[in-house]
């Protein structure tokens, strides 16, 4: 907002920015979970909180509506979007392929956890951690994508026990809600924007790094998403998963 001699940026994002009595600001879960945005916004800095405006997270989609009906404008009506507004089409690997300019790894082995080779895959960028659907494997059973391997180009194949895991680490933190973390403590923790959450508890163990311990096993912890933190509807931080 400072950049073009505005105090604040107002944004739509279905979120809240609140301050707290620690002089910190907050984002804060929407009026309205299903459109909650929370989980995209934990890298915001102190200052970029200070100069943005949220509004339409106090509201339920149903009253944005009607404001818009009421104001005249075109989009009172548009339908919801249901992808990440800048993939329309829902396809990521060509997304990826087009931004790296074409510079994406090529086809490579489907391997098991032992290292042993199963078949060939199309490239790592159109698979994900918990993957069930087109992998084009005939295993006489139900796979899945436990691990991606960049480095040697490989997909891990495995059973449907092997997507989960009690514990994460992540690094390329930020806090909101508290300055940093200084000793444990326990969190609600999503692992993907869709997730509900899961209890656990957050513990420090570099400059840059935490060890997440959840209490129940989750499924598909994703290297490279976002792992969020919350306290209530507050975000107390959050990290990138390793």
């Amino acid at each position: 907002s400072l950049a073009i001699g505005a105090d604040y940026i107002a944004t739509g994002h279905y979120a809240r920015i609140d301050r707290l009595e620690n002089g910190r600001f907050c984002i804060r879960n929407s009026v309205t979970a299903r459109k909650d945005q929370t989980y995209a916004l934990y890298a915001l800095t102190q200052d970029q909180l200070a100069h943005t405006l949220m509004p339409v997270g106090a509201y339920t989609k149903e009253q944005i509506r009607q404001m818009a009906q009421d104001a005249g404008l075109p989009v009172a009506h548009k339908k919801d979007s249901q992808e990440i507004c800048f993939i329309p089409d829902h396809n990521y690997a060509a997304f990826i392929e087009r931004e790296r300019g074409g510079q994406v790894p090529g086809p490579g082995n489907f391997v098991s956890g032992s290292g042993e080779v199963l078949g060939r895959h199309k490239g790592i960028t159109h698979y994900t951690v918990g993957q069930r659907k087109g992998l084009n494997l005939s295993m006489g059973r139900p796979v899945f994508v436990t691990a991606i391997r960049p480095e040697t180009n490989e997909v891990v194949i495995g059973e449907g026990q092997d997507v989960f895991t009690d514990h994460l680490t992540c690094s390329g933190l930020n806090f909101m809600a508290i300055p940093d973390l200084t000793e444990p403590r326990r969190a609600l923790a999503k692992i993907r924007y869709a997730h509900a959450g899961a209890p656990c508890l957050m513990e420090r163990i570099g400059p840059d790094r935490l060890r997440v311990t959840f209490d129940e096993p989750v499924r598909a912890v994703t290297p490279g998403q976002a792992v969020v933190f919350y306290d209530g509807e507050y975000v107390l931080g959050g990290g990138t998963i390793e």
